[in-house]
C-alpha cells in the first residue's frame, strides 16, 4: 500500500453504500441532495453520510485552513458554508470536511463530503 492508515489495525471504519434520499440545508438553502450517500461507520462513533461532490453544492462552499488528521482515515480539510441573502452572507464556519486524498484502506471516501449536524439547519432522509 502506497498510503495506508496508522491505526487501522486497532479500528474499524466501514464504508456502506446508502441509497436513501438525504439531503443538507443551511440558511433555507439545500446544500446537498443525493441519493448515493456513503454511510462511514467507525468504531467508537455513530454513522456519519458522506456525500459525493457532484450532489453537493460546492459553489457555496469556501475553503478554510482548518485541517485535521484521523489516525483511521487521513487528514481532513475543511469548508465554510456561504449563502448570499438579500445583500449579506450567512456563513457556518468549517461546517464541512472531506479527505482529499485518504488512507488506502478508505479510500472510497475521496471526493465525498460530511456535514456537522450542529452547524447546519438539517441533515435529514428527505
Amino acid at each position: 500500500m502506497a498510503n495506508p492508515a496508522p491505526g487501522f489495525i486497532s479500528n474499524r471504519v466501514d464504508l456502506v453504500p446508502d441509497r436513501r434520499h438525504m439531503t443538507v440545508g443551511f440558511a433555507g438553502v439545500t446544500i446537498a441532495d443525493s441519493a448515493a450517500t456513503l454511510r462511514v461507520e467507525e468504531t467508537g462513533h455513530g454513522a456519519v453520510h458522506y456525500f459525493p461532490a457532484r450532489d453537493v453544492r460546492l459553489d457555496l462552499m469556501v475553503p478554510t485552513s482548518q485541517h485535521t488528521t484521523c489516525p483511521f482515515k487521513g487528514e481532513a480539510s475543511y469548508w465554510t458554508i456561504e449563502v448570499p441573502q438579500g445583500g449579506e452572507t450567512r456563513r457556518s464556519e468549517n461546517a464541512v470536511w472531506g479527505y482529499p486524498v485518504p488512507y488506502d484502506e478508505v479510500s472510497g471516501i475521496a471526493g465525498y463530503y460530511a456535514f456537522y449536524p450542529n452547524r447546519v439547519d438539517w441533515i435529514s432522509e428527505a
